[in-house]
């Protein structure tokens, strides 16, 4: 009797939970029937405010579908860019609206963004910024208004870029973990990490050259904008004197101290509205949906396909935030041998990842540049396995901050004998019929002839990936080697030895694969195709993407979690860069 009790209350709290779930997803899918009926296009009254807040992080592709969990709704950096253009000729908008305090995306994409906001101003609009604070990437955005306001008990955190990189060599030597690292190229750093303690002299003298290049541009851009001298600047991040608003407005970093609505009741005056009249403001992923009065509706036959490559390359079809090279070759292959498509865009943000995957996908960008024209736009960083995929392309455009180049191999294995002996008094034996059956193991170390033959594997990779970049760049494999060996470059560097073409974002090489395929009225398309809203949300409620939930929580902190991650996903030799520079 026990017993029928015991499964009978199991079988009741089962049901409850499946009844519990149900709801949850029945939730899930009402949800996705609001989202869906909600992108219903908008109309925008006379004398409207175009509000841009960046506080999410910035794909370079909106999400499809952005899951309920998820606080907030994500517009990518294309949609960004085109709507502040449509905002540009729209009658009814009369200027925009900066709400910002800290962008969580690279210098390259805000320079994207921040241009395309100088365009704008050039119908004579104007752009207004207030915040509570800025930090430095939302104040390099924000010196492009012609007004900047400060909180009167609000800071500017200007004090110039600093690179942090983890180091876990302490842990592993805790833990009786030792990582095998076999590598080409004497400034591949992403493997560092995992056996020393610091930089080494050859990646500090990369990482500080590409900080400062960033650094000057950043510099540059508020110099101009705001009729400071770089000298004055730099005195002003040394001295950490733009903390206080007071002293922030005495270095001219900022035109006024305001309170919110001290701020909104200005806006309303230097836009000539009415101060009675409640002042209409529509947020930009909004306005995505606004109509398009003046637009033309084309019908043409021509078509460029915008290619987008986010993320780490993977084996496989990766997901929304990886580049699976079957999906992504799959998408390649389609826009090549899709006579309507005559030109392609190959949009590459990606530190790179799997070798094998990478060269995959080169392949269909090899076959793609020589039917049509391709021309890859990179983003805030597309490097080592990302500038691989890449080389084959017509031409190359950059942002003159993104991080590229990286052209070195490497490849790690743990040997974890340490661990399991002396920390779990756990041991290994094994029988085997060849003398490299245990090829590669990882609870004992290599053999001097396995590393040698893992050696062999790497030196080939890399071979292999500097005479395809100096047939795509038309550059002696001599002169890719020295330009090589794992090192980091800016764009600004990159252009000079040869690695890139020139500099711009995404549309600018819209503009330059329409002017090589000769064709000036055509359709943009986006590949590869996203996933269906409901095939999304049944991936996020199953525990196949949660990486966007946890980067909302984590935060900044997220980037440790991933790195860690990444590192437990490597497999086989890696073509990957270290690092991303975010400005914080």
């Amino acid at each position: 009797m026990k017993d029928f009790f015991k499964f009978m209350f199991a079988s009741m709290l089962g049901t409850f939970l499946i009844i519990v779930a149900l709801f949850f997803m029945l939730i899930g899918f009402v949800i996705v029937i609001i989202s869906l009926s909600s992108t219903e296009e908008v109309n925008i009254s006379k004398n409207t405010i175009l509000q841009i807040s960046l506080d999410q992080p910035i794909f370079d592709r909106t999400p499809k579908f952005p899951f309920f969990m998820e606080v907030g709704k994500k517009i990518g950096l294309y949609d960004i860019l085109k709507n502040i253009k449509k905002a540009k000729s729209d009658d009814n908008i009369k200027g925009i609206y900066l709400d910002i305090s800290y962008i969580p995306t690279g210098l390259a994409m805000i320079d994207e963004i921040r241009n395309a906001l100088l365009d704008f101003k050039s119908s004579g609009k104007p752009v207004i910024s207030y915040s509570e604070y800025y930090t430095q990437g939302a104040y390099y955005l924000a010196s492009v208004s012609d007004k900047i306001y400060l909180h009167p008990e609000g800071m500017i955190l200007f004090k110039g870029i600093n690179a942090d990189m983890l180091f876990l060599k302490g842990t592993l030597d805790k833990l009786d973990i030792k990582m095998q690292v076999i590598r080409h190229g004497k400034f591949k750093a992403a493997s560092e990490p995992l056996f020393l303690d610091k930089m080494s002299a050859e990646n500090r003298e990369q990482v500080t050259g590409l900080i400062t290049n960033s650094w000057n541009t950043i510099l540059k851009g508020i110099s101009i904008a705001r009729n400071i001298s770089t000298e004055r600047l730099n005195n002003i991040a040394d001295s950490l004197t733009a903390q206080t608003p007071e002293e922030a407005l005495k270095n001219k970093l900022v035109d006024q101290l305001a309170y919110k609505d001290e701020f909104m009741k200005d806006m309303k005056h230097l836009l000539n509205l009415p101060e009675k009249k409640e002042m209409s403001v529509i947020a930009i992923d909004k306005y995505m949906y606004a109509i398009e009065k003046n637009k033309k509706r084309t019908l043409e036959k021509n078509r460029i396909a915008i290619i987008y490559a986010w993320g780490d390359i993977v084996g496989g079809n990766g997901n929304e935030q990886s580049i699976g090279s079957e999906k992504l070759s799959k998408a390649i292959r389609k826009a090549r041998e899709d006579s309507k498509i005559k030109a392609i865009v190959l949009r590459v943000s990606s530190p790179g990842g799997d070798a094998l995957a990478s060269d995959v996908i080169w392949r269909e960008v090899m076959l793609a540049a020589k039917a049509k024209p391709v021309v890859a736009s990179f983003g805030n960083v597309a490097a080592s396995g990302g500038y691989y995929i890449a080389c084959p392309a017509t031409r190359i455009i950059a942002d003159p901050t993104t991080i590229t180049g990286s052209i070195g191999v490497f490849a790690i294995v743990p040997d974890f004998k340490g661990f399991f002996n002396n920390k779990l008094g756990i041991t290994f034996d094994n029988a085997k019929t060849n003398a490299n059956s245990d090829y590669i193991p990882v609870t004992s170390p290599l053999s001097p002839y396995q590393t040698l033959m893992l050696q062999s594997s790497v030196e080939k990779i890399y071979s292999s990936f500097i005479s395809k970049v100096a047939e795509g760049r038309h550059l002696t494999i001599a002169k890719v080697d020295s330009i090589g060996q794992g090192r980091v470059w800016s764009a600004i560097d990159a252009r000079k030895i040869g690695l890139i073409d020139d500099f711009g974002g995404i549309d600018k090489a819209i503009e330059v694969a329409a002017k090589l395929a000769n064709i000036t009225d055509y359709r943009l398309i986006a590949l590869p195709e996203q996933k269906d809203p409901l095939e999304d949300m049944f991936d996020r409620l199953t525990g196949n993407n949660t990486s966007s939930i946890l980067e909302k929580e984590l935060g900044e902190n997220y980037k440790y979690f991933k790195y860690i991650k990444e590192i437990q996903e490597m497999k086989g030799v890696q073509a990957r860069m270290p690092f991303e520079i975010i400005l914080n």
